[in-house]
């Protein structure tokens, strides 16, 4: 069973205008609320792929009452805890403007929220996956990451940490099976600028040096690279279309991955579903479906194989 972990869930509110201006009331030619989140997202494309998974986290107040209910509509195990104190937060996104948003504090957590959830990790057996994806609301120490690896260590359970920097660190002794960062968050940790396939490849091994088994980073429209455990480099271009909406594509990519890994135990074909996920996605309104991902996975692989011949 794989287990997504989102501490700071949301409810995202995304919404169109016309000529957006700073300053001036501005009027919504669209609008959409959907949960938020990373691990909710990953979750919510392994449902797609038809591989279960229970999605774990931390909500609060009257929007969390709401998450858990849309999170309930879209047709997967949740189990989220209720924080105690304040509201899970709003995310805004504008659509016309790619990556701009204005995101949320997010509740405190309290204490015995913590324990909780420790708690229902502690069921965990050998063979099952955690994803900690995302950022951590107040209350919880930069640590929590690496402290819940560290809980479930020599239990044969494995990890998928998507996370920024320190977060991301701090949880690579302890070997988790993927890490995702993009190719900005990669050259943010060493201060250096990638834009290139080649370029990412030095960098990436540095993060298995430190510990990371497997290193996906996804490049947007320049494709995506996979340093796997077993020494191989892989590398795909983007395949072509049209950038709809690149929100959860990276998550996408997590759960394309980890569907792919648990279907052949082959890193090959994991980073191929990881590629056709996450560009499914950003080339739809909202998180792809699973026929529009292995759609899009015939196109890669046929590409892939025609090269070879």
């Amino acid at each position: 069973m794989i287990y997504t972990i989102t501490c700071n869930p949301s409810l995202d509110y995304i919404t169109g205008t016309e000529g957006f201006r700073l300053g001036k009331t501005n009027r919504t030619t669209s609008q959409l609320l959907l949960p938020g989140g990373k691990g909710i997202n990953v979750s919510t494309v392994l449902h797609s792929l038809g591989i279960p998974s229970t999605a774990l986290g931390f909500t609060a107040g009257f929007t969390g009452a709401e998450i858990r209910r849309m999170v309930e509509g879209l047709g997967f195990q949740s189990e989220f805890i209720d924080a105690g104190e304040g509201c899970s937060r709003i995310n805004v996104k504008i659509k016309e403007f790619d990556g701009t948003e204005i995101n949320g504090q997010g509740p405190r957590i309290r204490p015995e929220a913590v324990r909780q959830l420790m708690a229902r990790l502690e069921k965990l057996q050998a063979g099952d996956f955690v994803v900690l994806a995302g950022s951590l609301p107040s209350g919880l120490p930069g640590t929590f990451y690496r402290d819940i690896m560290k809980a479930l260590g020599g239990r044969g359970v494995s990890f998928a940490v998507d996370a920024e920097r320190d977060l991301l660190l701090d949880a690579l002794p302890l070997h988790p099976f993927l890490i995702k960062p993009n190719h900005h968050e990669l050259g943010d940790l060493f201060h250096v600028t990638l834009t290139e396939k080649e370029e990412v490849v030095p960098w990436a091994r540095a993060l298995q040096d430190r510990g990371a088994r497997n290193v996906l980073v996804s490049m947007g429209g320049n494709g995506a690279v996979l340093l796997d455990e077993r020494g191989a480099v892989h590398m795909l271009s983007a395949p072509q279309g049209r950038l709809v909406n690149a929100v959860g594509a990276g998550d996408s990519m997590v759960a394309g991955f980890l569907a792919g890994w648990l279907e052949r135990k082959d890193y090959s074909h994991a980073f191929r579903l990881a590629v056709s996920a996450g560009s499914a996605s950003a080339f739809s309104e909202f998180l792809a479906d699973g026929a529009a991902i292995r759609r899009l996975y015939r196109t890669i692989s046929n590409e892939q194989k025609g090269r070879e011949e």
